[in-house]
């Protein structure tokens, strides 16, 4: 510690470090201290301070010290063994009188050195033994001590660690768990069994926690979705079989849930969810998996009973989760074989229908109950024998006990504004409904009866309210309009599932007709009288949106591509309805969308939702014939002005227009007629009249600006539509050239307005792409080149000027979006393949070079931390420059040095990012400046280029670019799971084959950093990699390089 003076000094620094309110306090602590992390010449002074240091911040320090120098895996293997035991040595001399932190710490550091060691020595795999010496000794204290690292340990192995290749991990993983986890857990359960009787409320968590880590390990060596509580089988291996066979496993766990303590009783709950989810084989007969699946159930049936620990919420879910395990592991037959199934089934019963109509405390637990419900009800088709399922009296109540829940929420959502609305979000809607259509079609005709004996009271006093002159007491209304969107979420619900098996397929089509038929009643409903007058209402747009899912879920069973045309439900619909064939029935359905696009300019919600169900009706070929027939189609395309749509004029759903445009434009392109597409454009054109016979002084207020961005977005949706070479022609020639000098215009004028430019940008964004080959023109066409001509000027002329601005405070907003944008355009023109960039420089015209310098301009005015810390500028920066280097690379060689060496030390900074699209375009835009060297100067025959000797010059003056790249990708292969080792693979032997020299020298870097013992095997791994290697970058060339490099990289994380 020859930079402290003493450690009195030390352990005032660590007492800031970890203390201190004073972040400038902190950080000069940090940056004191941080050498005893960072040089492992300061591993002996971490050993010092535990052996003197009195203050539990100074142990702190020298542990976590320890642990970073030991995660960084470059110690010696003594000096690694010599760690462990010093630390095990000091737990069992000093641990009963140390801070719980930093026993936590010194056991992570222990744990942390196992894992990295396990194949190193067998020494290393002694650390379980050691623990379990721990729980040998006289004091509680050392007990608990061995407990936590058993526990840790488990964790530690079953955690990938980011210094540690997955492959590696999941190997130590399989060891580990082959060799001690059986032993642990069984430490965890006699640990349970003796504290029983002695502490269980103070020191029953331990052992509990720990038989959860045991249940919980990654046995496959499959990933684990952390954002999901399901985890699906728990795969036990065989030799775990005699202790689940063994009652007494099952029932320390039911034991240890009756503890007071929640934290005990609800870690003992989901170790019992995952004793629930083992894997059925694990019992080789059929008794001992009976007798395990009777024991489960009684304990839960006792629980059921008495209730004991569910009035604590933690536990309540938990518990739920355990019942929901029981059909997803058992099957029906099976729960019937036990002895008490028929009390069991009705206490579950009771419990989901209490947990129904406690909505308000239970609802993210029903999702469970319904679930087991759900699995039950499917299974009665293959039942087999004669033993009653009692489901016929049980799913019933609990169906009607569902719909009453939700109806009678509707008054208390009201009555009490704290209370989140279940309609307003998707996705708790989806949850709720997810399970319910299966118990409802279980006894079809009995549930339909009583979901319509609900309906008809609602529809008859909805319809009352509509005949009268004012819509009369609000609230009353609100909670009507509430119910009657429950009653058409669960109906919508029901039809989006395929019909039950083994039900007759007329019966449940015609009890579809009965419900459809109250829905499609409502519809003519909600538009009139006084009901007219709501639309600004939540509880009117609730129900709305209601009636559009319905409608979304209504078509895809019964209406268009997919749909049953010899259906029943139009005969029974015809008969209560008049609607007795697809076109009728898409009539109302259409006449629903224009009132919703009508009336409802202001909501967004509901006008997203209106949008993305005519975008499923146009999109379908049936659907979208269909919809050309009606009359009130015919309406939209003939009649797309915001007088006959007021949300087009809404500035707030302007967005929207985007998505209007893109499905009359379909439309309109079915049909392929040149004649009716300048019909359908006639209202565009005269907005644009409009906006060409304005003045610059008029050009600036905001009517000419939101009219101008309304066209935009509406052009934007009709390029979208154009998905062929004619329809694309149709636009192209309407825009071309009459209406590109207001574009011009209006980039130049608004250049600092983004609400402006975006919409202008996006739409030549959509424009110049090159999709289903649809920009592909005569041979004797300029169209190609005029269209990149118009690009640059508008390109140029928003470059020019926004590097001009200053900097604001939304620097994304005013700046960086627009400019990302200009690349992604410029990207999709220049590798679109439909223009030759040669005719440009031959006949001096300056739009290809203008267009290339100020968008190198504007890449350069963004500083690299800002291009990496903004997903769509990175992906669109880094898209640009692998349009550069490969197709325009002369350009890149001759730029200024300073500009060149930024350029590739950003892809650089690119391969290095987590985003595996951006890793991969900086990996080709490397391997062309590459293969471009090895090429022309490596291995060129003829006498170099001017662009050959400016690369020549430039790697010449900067020598270390292309190792340090080289290196970089070495690191990413052998060290990083990257997804796309193909693509790093290229430029590898792209930048191998420019210097043997460099590649020497980088094989010898990698083998002095590993261990001695360790470099004879990778120089022979190294040797095999260029096997049968050439030295060319042809093809066949690349792909056994490729190979060599997939087996070069298994054999080092091997080692």
């Amino acid at each position: 510690m020859s930079s402290m003076e003493s450690l009195a000094q030390l352990e005032v620094l660590c007492e800031k470090l970890y203390n201190s309110r004073d972040s400038a306090e902190r950080a000069h602590a940090e940056s004191t201290l941080k050498c005893f992390s960072e040089n492992s010449e300061y591993i002996s002074q971490c050993q010092y301070i535990l052996d003197n240091a009195s203050t539990p911040y100074a142990l702190m320090l020298a542990s976590s010290s320890l642990l970073k120098q030991v995660s960084d895996r470059s110690l010696s293997l003594q000096l690694r063994l010599d760690i462990r035991s010093y630390v095990i040595n000091y737990l069992a001399g000093r641990g009963p009188n140390l801070q719980n932190f930093v026993i936590v710490s010194l056991i992570q550091l222990v744990c942390r050195i196992t894992k990295f060691g396990w194949f190193d020595d067998d020494r290393f795999r002694e650390t379980v033994k050691e623990a379990t010496d721990f729980l040998g000794l006289a004091s509680q204290d050392h007990y608990f001590i061995g407990l936590k690292i058993l526990n840790n340990l488990v964790t530690e192995m079953n955690q990938p660690n980011p210094a540690m290749p997955m492959t590696l991990h999941r190997k130590i993983a399989s060891s580990f768990k082959d060799q001690f986890l059986l032993q642990i857990f069984q430490i965890s359960l006699t640990s349970l069994n003796q504290l029983k009787s002695e502490a269980p409320d103070d020191f029953g968590y331990i052992p509990l926690d720990l038989a959860l880590k045991c249940l919980s390990f990654d046995f496959v060596g499959s990933p684990v979705d952390e954002s999901s509580e399901e985890f699906g089988t728990v795969q036990l291996p065989a030799s775990w079989r005699p202790l689940l066979q063994d009652p007494s496993t099952v029932q320390i766990f039911f034991d240890y849930y009756k503890v007071n303590d929640t934290r005990v009783s609800k870690e003992a709950l989901e170790c019992l969810v995952r004793l629930a989810s083992v894997r059925r084989s694990i019992f080789v007969e059929d008794p001992a998996r009976s007798q395990f699946l009777s024991h489960l159930m009684a304990g839960t049936k006792e629980i059921l009973q008495t209730g004991q620990g569910l009035a604590d919420h933690d536990n309540y879910h938990e518990f739920c989760r355990l019942l929901g395990r029981f059909k997803v592991n058992y099957q029906l037959a099976e729960l019937l074989s036990v002895e008490f199934y028929g009390e069991w089934i009705g206490l579950v019963a009771e419990f989901t229908t209490r947990s129904l109509l406690s909505w308000q405390w239970a609802s993210n637990s029903v999702y469970y109950l319904l679930s087991l419900w759900s699995r039950l009800v499917t299974s009665v088709p293959y039942l087999k024998g004669e033993t009653p399922s009692l489901l016929d009296e049980t799913v019933p109540k609990i169906t009607e006990g569902f719909i009453t829940s939700r109806i009678n929420s509707v008054q208390a959502i009201l009555a009490d504004n704290s209370l989140e609305n279940p309609l307003d979000s998707v996705e708790v809607l989806q949850d709720q409904l997810e399970f319910l259509p299966y118990l409802c079609r279980f006894q079809y005709q009995n549930s339909s009866l009583y979901i319509i004996n609900i309906m008809e009271p609602l529809l008859q006093a909805y319809t009352e309210r509509s005949r009268l002159p004012a819509p009369g007491d609000a609230d009353e209304l609100s909670v009507i309009e509430g119910q009657i969107a429950w009653m058409v979420h669960i109906i919508a619900a029901i039809l989006k599932i395929k019909q039950t098996v083994g039900v007759s397929q007329e019966s449940q089509e015609l009890i579809d007709a009965e419900l459809s038929a109250r829905v499609l009643k409502l519809i003519s409903m909600t538009d009139t009288g006084a009901h007219a007058q709501r639309y600004r209402e939540l509880s009117k747009q609730r129900l709305d949106r209601a009636i559009l899912i319905f409608v979304q879920n209504f078509r895809r069973s019964y209406v268009g591509d997919q749909a049953m045309h010899s259906s029943k439900l139009y005969t029974r619909l015809s008969e209560l309805l008049g609607l007795n064939d697809h076109l009728v029935l898409l009539n109302v359905i259409i006449g629903k969308i224009a009132t919703n696009l009508k009336c409802y300019a202001e909501c967004e919600d509901v006008i997203d939702q209106t949008l993305s169900l005519f975008l499923e009706l146009a999109s379908g070929y049936m659907t979208g014939k269909l919809l050309l027939k009606l009359e009130s189609v015919k309406f939209f395309i003939a009649s797309h002005s915001q007088e006959n749509f007021p949300f087009l004029a809404e500035y707030k759903c302007s967005r929207s227009r985007t998505t209007f445009y893109y499905i009359l434009g379909s439309l309109v392109f079915m049909e392929d007629s040149p004649v009716k597409f300048r019909t359908f454009m006639e209202p565009l054109q005269q907005v644009a009249f409009n906006l060409e016979a304005t003045p610059d002084a008029a050009f600036w207020n905001d009517v000419a600006k939101r009219a101008f961005i309304g066209w935009m977005r509406d052009l934007r949706g009709i390029a979208m539509a154009t998905n062929s070479r004619k329809t694309y022609g149709l636009l192209f020639d309407w825009l071309y050239p009459s209406r590109m000098p207001l574009l011009l215009r209006a980039i130049t004028l608004w250049a600092d307005e983004p609400e402006v430019t975006t919409p202008l940008l996006k739409f030549m964004c959509e424009f110049v792409l090159n999709k289903a080959q649809r920009l592909t023109f005569d041979s004797a066409s300029p169209n190609g080149i005029l269209l990149f001509r118009e690009v640059s000027k508008i390109i140029v002329a928003y470059g020019s000027q926004i590097l001009l601005l200053p900097n604001g405070t939304d620097i994304y907003g005013s700046k960086y979006k627009g400019i990302w944008i200009s690349l992604t355009v410029l990207s999709r023109a220049l590798c679109g393949n439909y223009v030759n960039f040669g005719v440009f420089e031959l006949y001096g015209d300056r739009a290809l070079a203008d267009a290339l310098d100020i968008s190198l301009k504007m890449t350069l005015s963004v500083p690299l931390s800002d291009i990496l810390a903004f997903r769509k500028l990175s992906k669109a920066y880094f898209g640009y420059m692998e349009v550069l280097f490969n197709n325009h690379i002369k350009f890149v060689l001759n730029l200024d040095t300073n500009t060149f060496v930024h350029i590739v030390s950003s892809l650089e900074s690119g391969l290095k990012g987590l985003d595996t699209g951006i890793s991969t375009q900086c990996a080709s835009a490397i391997d062309s400046l590459a293969a471009f060297y090895f090429n022309n100067i490596t291995a060129g025959d003829a006498p170099p280029s001017s662009a050959a000797l400016n690369l020549a010059r430039l790697i010449g003056e900067f020598p270390n670019l292309f190792p340090q790249i080289l290196r970089t990708l070495f690191e990413i292969i052998l060290f990083e799971d990257a997804g796309n080792q193909w693509s790093l693979s290229r430029p590898i032997l792209s930048l191998i084959m420019t210097s043997e020299q460099m590649f020497s020298d980088l094989k010898a870097h990698i083998l002095a950093s590993q261990a001695v013992d360790q470099q004879q095997l990778l120089s022979q791994c190294f040797d095999k990699l260029m096997t049968d290697v050439n030295r060319n970058l042809e093809p066949k060339n690349r792909d056994r390089f490729t190979q060599n490099l997939t087996t070069f990289r298994v054999d080092f994380r091997l080692k």
